[in-house]
């Protein structure tokens, strides 16, 4: 039946208010997502360049809350976000376990390097990563750990165990931890010349150097494998997991991994297409 344009918008209002409006009434208003992510997607520049063109093919956009991998999947469980974009596979492997996600796809990888001052004097340069972390160990040279449940610090440790260094049992003001994101944890080094594990990409798109320079890199401890989870809305009915499933679709789909891929900084690529569809 027809309605008169008052009585419409009374309607409207009442479906609103009980949260039954219509797609048709509030659609174009919702088609946004949060994704929960880790800080080394957003501040390498990744997602500033990846994310407009997911709008672009889709009309989604997108809103990062940029956390820590554990922190985002935090987030996740809460229910405060439809997708997880992070990097820490045995967290994400226990999240779809734990009945939050129905899956986790893999999206791309690139590499943890162990950055510090050009001078280097705990000799750790070189392509072991354990053995350089033994060699800050014995020397007491001052290291920055993010300390902040991220993929990042989660591999910091699993690195530290290899090394046969376990740095909570000796808490000297030579092992730092700043509880903060990468982009700060490599200002903090850079101020202090210390030393810090750091995502590749990041520190490509790092400026406040200082002294700072690669001295581990092309170990294979070092892989860093990013995953994709999409909330299940059996766990978190408000979820728009829809939309979110339309977000981890593309970005595993040949135009989102080929976008991944051309996302260069000074002409390096910073991270590798490695998504499998089935």
């Amino acid at each position: 039946m027809d309605l008169n344009p008052s009585l419409r918008r009374a309607l409207i209002a009442v479906l609103a208010a009980s949260g039954l409006a219509t797609a048709g009434v509030v659609g174009a208003q919702e088609r946004f997502i949060v994704m929960a992510s880790t800080t080394s997607t957003e501040q390498s520049g990744l997602f500033g360049h990846l994310l407009p063109l997911f709008r672009q093919a889709s009309g989604i956009d997108v809103r990062v809350v940029a956390l820590g991998t554990g922190q985002a999947l935090d987030t996740a469980r809460r229910g405060d976000a439809d997708v997880v974009f992070v990097h820490d596979t045995v967290a994400e492997e226990k999240f779809v376990a734990d009945g939050f996600s129905r899956k986790r796809w893999p999206v791309m990888v690139n590499d943890f390097v162990l950055i510090g001052p050009a001078a280097d004097p705990a000799r750790a340069r070189g392509v072991d990563i354990a053995a350089a972390l033994g060699k800050l160990a014995a020397t007491g040279a001052v290291f920055i750990s993010r300390g902040d449940k991220s993929g990042t610090h989660a591999a910091e440790l699993r690195l530290w165990k290899l090394a046969g260094v376990d740095p909570s049992a000796a808490r000297q003001a030579s092992y730092r931890e700043c509880g903060c994101g990468m982009g700060p944890a490599l200002n903090m080094a850079s101020s202090t010349n210390a030393y810090v594990l750091a995502d590749r990409g990041t520190w490509l798109s790092f400026k406040n150097r200082g002294e700072l320079k690669v001295l581990v890199e092309g170990d294979r401890t070092l892989f860093n494998q990013y995953g994709v989870m999409v909330v299940d809305a059996a766990r978190h009915p408000h979820v728009k997991q829809a939309l979110a499933q339309t977000f981890a679709d593309w970005v595993t789909s040949p135009a989102g991994q080929a976008a991944i891929a051309a996302y260069k900084i000074g002409g390096e690529q910073l991270f590798f297409p490695t998504a499998v569809r089935r």
